[in-house]
């Protein structure tokens, strides 16, 4: 009996050392690598390159202004008819960024958004989750806010 017991301590200890080890501070990076992107897409003008960094699929979630939208195709449409020029977008900045690894393939990202532009400065605050896809980090649901004027 004893030599069962140890034969299946040993298959234990074998197996838990025989899993990869998951390197977080590798996935935090990846995930602000996405963030970082997306700063760039918007900076050189394209929604599109923004988009990148949202996962391609019916359900991705867009809360804000009181307002949600579905779908990655809906929320390329919000963004574009909301910010139709280079002007409009100006030049944006993520700040404060705060990221929470919820599990291998999950993550939080809080973090605040300015808009430099020449007329204004909006800005506000996003919580972002991302999970990881066969195509990386992806935002599958985002809530960002604006602050009071």
């Amino acid at each position: 009996m004893k030599l069962i017991s140890i034969h299946f301590i040993m298959l234990v200890l074998l197996t838990a050392c025989s899993q990869p080890i998951f390197d977080e501070a590798a996935a935090k990076k990846e995930v602000l690598a996405v963030l970082k992107s997306q700063e760039q897409g918007w900076n050189s003008g394209s929604i599109e390159e923004y988009m990148q960094g949202y996962v391609k699929s019916d359900s991705l979630r867009f809360a804000s202004g009181g307002d949600i939208t579905y779908g990655w195709q809906t929320t390329f449409q919000r963004y574009s008819g909301r910010y139709p020029d280079k002007a409009t977008m100006g030049r944006v900045i993520f700040s404060d960024l705060d990221v929470t690894l919820l599990a291998t393939d999950a993550a939080i990202v809080f973090g605040r958004w300015r808009l430099q532009r020449e007329q204004d400065q909006p800005n506000g605050l996003f919580t972002l989750l991302l999970r990881k896809t066969k195509n990386g980090w992806r935002v599958v649901h985002d809530h960002t806010s604006s602050a009071a004027k």
